[in-house]
């Protein structure tokens, strides 16, 4: 069984479909997973200790802050090195920052950017800098197994969910390892309304809804809810509709969902200038430019 067959075998059970991210947009999980694990994590590994201070700054300005929110690991780990490459506290610091090249490459390289396929090419190449990734992201995956429990869904997410789940097949669309999405969804007995819960190792949020959704449903009867631009980066690039929680304001866009937007997209008014002032709102919260720059 190929790992995207649960995506490729979905068969409509209802007229609308409905992709949800998970972390930092059904549960208020991303803030606790970049500041107390992969941050960390980044600092031990590659030797940031002493400069700790701006590398926690331009990780949680990549991961949280910007419109880079929520960009897979690997890229986020060359962009946080990038962004501490060019402060000047950093340079003079003498800190050796790693040189993340071949990662780089191996993110162009197509290939599904999850541990399974990165420890593939360790094992094939023994490439040194792709060792210390994989190395640094099993350490991420380690801390957050230990760290993230007791952490219930975003306020008014339960009530979306139900009423979603009457008119919409529902699918959890996320960049997080599948093992963690099923711990959190099954631990607060929300899985049971999604009909797949697809992560990292079925590919990108975009290839999951094209896989579970294009072509089965009418694009104008398919949502991403989301709470990062690639969220909607992956709606639009399959014609589908989008729907942002607002990092900061997440229960507020929740109770917008179960009262107002469902109701809408539904009813078929949902897309034009009701989507377009959603989407406005959203991206002010996210800039393209650090503090630091300003």
């Amino acid at each position: 069984m190929a790992h995207n067959d649960p995506l490729k075998n979905l068969r409509p059970q209802k007229e609308f479909f409905v992709g949800i991210d998970s972390d930092g947009c059904a549960f208020p999980t991303m803030e606790l997973k970049h500041k107390e694990c992969f941050i960390p994590n980044i600092i031990k590994s590659y030797g940031l200790q002493s400069i700790s201070k701006y590398a926690r700054e331009a990780a949680e300005f990549v991961n949280l802050y910007s419109k880079w929110r929520g960009v897979n690991r690997f890229p986020a780990l060359v962009m946080t090195m990038e962004l501490l490459a060019g402060r000047p506290e950093v340079v003079k610091s003498g800190v050796r920052l790693p040189d993340l090249a071949d990662l780089q490459k191996w993110i162009d390289s197509g290939a599904a950017l999850g541990n399974p396929a990165l420890e593939a090419e360790v094992k094939k190449t023994g490439n040194p800098t792709l060792a210390k990734a994989l190395e640094w992201s099993k350490g991420v995956n380690k801390s957050v197994d230990w760290m993230v429990e007791g952490c219930g869904p975003f306020a008014w997410v339960r009530e979306s969910l139900e009423k979603i789940s009457t008119q919409a097949d529902i699918v959890v669309v996320s960049a997080t390892p599948v093992p963690a999405l099923e711990k959190e969804w099954k631990e607060h007995d929300i899985a049971r309304y999604a009909r797949v819960i697809a992560g990292q190792e079925m590919g990108s949020k975009k290839e999951h809804l094209d896989l579970a959704a294009v072509g089965k449903y009418p694009a104008e009867k398919i949502l991403m809810v989301g709470d990062a631009p690639g969220d909607m980066k992956a709606a639009r690039a399959n014609d589908a509709l989008f729907f942002p929680v607002d990092p900061g304001h997440e229960e507020k866009s929740w109770q917008r969902m179960a009262e107002e937007a469902f109701d809408r997209f539904v009813g078929g008014t949902y897309a034009g200038s009701y989507e377009a002032g959603l989407i406005e709102e959203f991206e002010a919260l996210l800039p393209g430019t650090p503090p630091w720059k300003k």
